[in-house]
């Protein structure tokens, strides 16, 4: 018997974003998970550190990795198609959600339950941080487009902006977007 979860993992590198958009640069969701990871997990830690939280951040790390998954078995549908109307909102949303009960059958049974709350996870506060990377994460790509002359997202940038201020229930992300988002802007000399 072989397990096919893994390979399924491996497609989110042929999985592309942002299709309805001229990129300078292609962007995957792989890609994308690493940078929601590594922007939720600074997100929990600022939590802790300057507002008192106490975020697991190994478990909202893992969350993020596996937050797209079930765009493997069915692409990464364009947001102003996702978002639509209210019936292909919930349409698509009970499509990931076939899409993740179907890649967890990929598992040996033993694994499936390791694995079923970063598939299926809640709406609990964990989620909400990373829910906060993956705009934070698709937020930093408008800047990044910008910085390279594209003006194709500077609708999309100030979009997500406004999405991005409704998070008042992530005081890091504030402090974030107040102490680092300048430098995604930056050349890599102005960096050192």
């Amino acid at each position: 018997m072989s397990y096919g979860f893994y390979a399924y993992m491996s497609r989110m590198k042929l999985i592309d974003r942002w299709s309805l958009m001229r990129n300078t640069r292609a962007e995957n969701i792989a890609e994308h998970s690493q940078q929601v990871a590594m922007l939720a997990h600074a997100l929990a830690l600022i939590g802790n550190r300057y507002f008192g939280e106490s975020n697991d951040a190994g478990q909202i790390v893992l969350l993020a990795l596996y937050h797209d998954v079930g765009e493997v078995v069915i692409g990464d549908l364009p947001t102003p198609v996702k978002y639509y109307n209210p019936a292909i909102k919930r349409a698509y949303g009970e499509l990931e959600q076939a899409a993740k009960r179907k890649l967890l059958e990929k598992l040996p049974e033993p694994l499936r339950e390791d694995y079923l709350p970063y598939l299926f996870a809640g709406n609990e506060a964990p989620l909400r941080i990373v829910k906060a990377a993956d705009k934070l994460a698709a937020y930093i790509k408008c800047i990044e487009e910008a910085t390279a002359g594209n003006c194709e997202f500077t609708r999309a940038q100030a979009s997500i902006k406004k999405e991005l201020d409704k998070f008042t229930d992530v005081p890091a992300l504030k402090w974030f977007l107040q102490n680092c988002i300048e430098s995604f802007a930056m050349t890599i000399d102005e960096l050192e």
